[in-house]
């Protein structure tokens, strides 16, 4: 029988005395909690009777630190919960700008005083129960890549969207804005009506004015927030707003995600102005002048892209409409454009090739030409051609025309491309109809080189003459004629006149067999008997049937002789020497008209065209004729009366013109008689220089 060991120890008797497990761990919590509960009291107590001002500069090391930005308050601070809400009072508070923004400061108050919701800075739906702001100013700014901005507390690529807190009740005074935007080219200080809200609601527009720059063009604007709670909400932003710069008005109107994000969001847009060139030169983009216009247009930013669809409106006289697209991307700004016109006003044309068309409409071409610093009593506009600005962008464009509104000639369905690569203009191809004839055009100019080179190459398809030359007196009925030719130059110079004042090259007009009814005809043949006759008879409008004809000209360092001038009637053979200078505009023309028969009054001496483009004249009395005049005088005092006459006879010895040479515009070394021979009439297609200045027949 084993004895129990006496070392053994005593089992433990529980303490009667000691709590359960449970209840122990129980009144842990309890203590804790009282604990906490009790130093959230203190603490409350304590901010709420010193106000929180010791947590001034705690308060700004923290923002600091969780915005990588400096922050300081420079007047009264508090900071406590009153008694839920959160009180936060600053004077003088400063928050600074990322070290790449323009402007040091992203916001200053000279007083901020707000109640926050402590349960949404929890759940993260910011709630102000009540602000009063007093000239606060904001500095939003994108930085010079676009990638992020000042009001994004992070290197987050793109930027956050600038959103605000729900505020149910605000006094705000005295805010201005400043905005920058790179991609834009933006600036602008805009200053904010001063707000009154309750309830979370304002219950009217704001409105902002302010002014700035786009593109180094100054602009003025006002603004209207037409849903400032849906705004304060975080909700839709509908907003108008107007902007004048360079003598144009624009409305912009739409609706917006986020009050500074106009990301793919449809705007409406309408613009109006003097001068739909001074709107787009805004960007960068050159046109031609026009006169005042009035667009609209929807317009949506994507990325680089700004698209304006639906575009329509008028220019001057003229109506417009189409799509374009401008897209800001590096090195230059690129155009892309489908536009339409349905009727065209012939004075709208005139910017295009240098004249004001306002001028042009009250004054006529001469005074639009003499505004651009063109000489007295020249029509070819002088002013130069925006070669500098040219390297600013690229385009392509398309543009229709159905009708041109003419008073002299009918131009109908133009069809022009427009390419422009690196100061390299291309109006190629270019086509158009008139008069049931088609002419197409390239028109190539590199202003690469300086002065430019432009080369000029126009074509016209046989057209009838009829209808081609009826506001130039042309008789319709009775005239079967058609014209064709072709116009090819190489010049240049920073303007048309310049660039064709010392252009090389040829003009070749052919008119194939046809008859042609005109006034002019019968003066040029100078058929004197015919001509009296018909004048009183009123029989000048018969046809006169024309074999072929051909009026050509080499054209030497801006000098057009001719080379040759030849029409073969049925009883004339017309023929013409001199020509015209580009540079001058001075025009020194011959046409004689000699008979294929006998006639007995005919003056047989040339009818000469003299002056200028602008204002040629007519000399139907030349020195020849003067001097054929005082033989027959002489012979009338010499001899008898009926001896004078002798001098008017045109004997018919006319030699007629082989029309092969002539229909194919050759030059007057090729022309040949119809035996074969050649023709020595016709001009040799080079002007003759006295004295250093360039003279074609000396005549006049």
């Amino acid at each position: 029988m084993s004895v129990p060991r006496t070392d053994e120890p005593a089992p433990a008797v529980a303490n009667a005395d000691a709590p359960p497990a449970g209840r122990r761990r129980w009144l842990i919590v309890r203590r804790v909690v009282g604990g906490i509960v009790l130093l959230l009291v203190v603490l409350w107590l304590v901010l709420y009777i010193t106000r929180g001002r010791f947590l001034r500069h705690p308060f700004e090391r923290t923002v600091r630190a969780l915005t990588s930005r400096q922050v300081s308050v420079a007047g009264d601070f508090q900071l406590y919960f009153d008694p839920i809400a959160i009180k936060f009072y600053a004077e003088g508070i400063r928050i600074a700008n990322p070290s790449w923004a323009t402007k040091p400061m992203l916001f200053a108050a000279d007083r901020i005083d707000t109640r926050i919701s402590p349960w949404s800075l929890i759940f993260g739906k910011r709630r102000l129960y009540w602000l009063d702001l007093t000239n606060g100013a904001v500095d939003l700014e994108w930085n010079a890549a676009h990638t992020t901005n000042s009001w994004t507390f992070s290197e987050k690529k793109g930027g956050k969207p600038l959103d605000f807190p729900s505020i149910d009740r605000a006094t705000v005074t005295g805010t201005t804005v400043r905005y920058l935007d790179s991609r834009l080219k933006l600036l602008a200080d805009l200053k904010i009506d001063d707000i009154q809200s309750a309830d979370a609601r304002i219950g009217h527009a704001v409105g902002l004015t302010g002014k700035g720059i786009v593109r180094s063009t100054p602009f003025t604007l006002t603004a209207r927030l037409l849903t400032p709670d849906a705004t304060a909400a975080r909700g839709q932003n509908r907003l108008t707003m107007t902007a004048y710069a360079a003598h144009n008005r624009i409305d912009v109107a739409g609706t917006l995600p986020t009050i500074a994000d106009i990301e793919n969001v449809p705007l409406q847009v309408r613009a109006n102005g003097r001068n739909l060139a001074e709107l787009l030169h805004i960007i960068g983009v050159v046109i031609p002048q026009t006169r005042t216009y009035a667009l609209h247009a929807q317009l949506v930013q994507s990325g680089t892209d700004y698209r304006f669809t639906r575009m329509a409106g008028t220019f001057g006289d003229s109506d417009l409409s189409g799509k374009f697209t401008v897209s800001d991307v590096e090195p230059r700004i690129h155009v892309a454009a489908e536009l339409a016109t349905r009727t065209l006003d012939i004075v709208d044309v005139a910017p295009f090739i240098g004249y004001n068309p306002d001028i042009v409409a009250s004054q006529g071409a001469v005074a639009a030409a003499a505004a651009t610093g063109a000489a007295p009593a020249r029509l070819m506009p002088d002013a130069a051609l925006p070669v500098a600005d040219m390297g600013n962008f690229d385009a392509n464009v398309h543009y229709t025309v159905r009708v041109v509104r003419s008073r002299n000639v009918p131009i109908a369905d133009i069809d022009l491309t427009v390419a422009l690569r690196d100061r390299q203009l291309q109006l190629s191809p270019l086509t158009f109809a008139m008069s049931r004839g088609n002419v197409a055009a390239d028109v190539m100019m590199d202003a690469q080189r300086r002065p430019a080179h432009i080369d000029y190459d126009i074509r016209l398809a046989p057209t009838p003459m009829g209808r081609l030359l009826s506001g130039f007196g042309v008789v319709d009925a009775g005239t079967t004629g058609t014209i064709h030719g072709r116009i090819q130059l190489a010049g240049d110079g920073d303007s048309i006149h310049r660039s064709l004042a010392n252009a090389n090259g040829r003009i070749a007009i052919v008119m194939p067999a046809g008859t042609l009814s005109t006034r002019n005809v019968q003066l040029a043949e100078l058929d004197i008997g015919t001509f009296v006759q018909r004048m009183f008879q009123h029989q000048l409008k018969a046809p006169v049937a024309i074999n072929c004809g051909l009026i050509g000209f080499t054209v030497r360092n801006g000098a057009a002789a001719a080379d040759p001038i030849i029409i073969d009637t049925t009883k004339n053979v017309i023929t013409g020497r001199g020509g015209f200078d580009f540079g001058s505009e001075a025009v020194d023309l011959a046409f004689r008209a000699d008979g294929k028969k006998f006639s007995l009054f005919s003056g047989q001496s040339p009818v000469g065209l003299k002056g200028y483009f602008s204002k040629p004249s007519l000399a139907v009395v030349s020195p020849q004729l003067m001097a054929r005049a005082g033989s027959a005088l002489g012979l009338a005092l010499l001899a008898t009366p009926p001896a004078a006459i002798l001098a008017f006879v045109d004997v018919g010895d006319a030699k007629a013109a082989a029309c092969g040479p002539v229909l194919a515009g050759a030059t007057a070394n090729a022309q040949r008689t119809t035996k074969g021979k050649p023709r020595e009439d016709v001009g040799n297609g080079t002007p003759s220089t006295t004295g250093g200045k360039r003279k074609f027949l000396g005549i006049f």
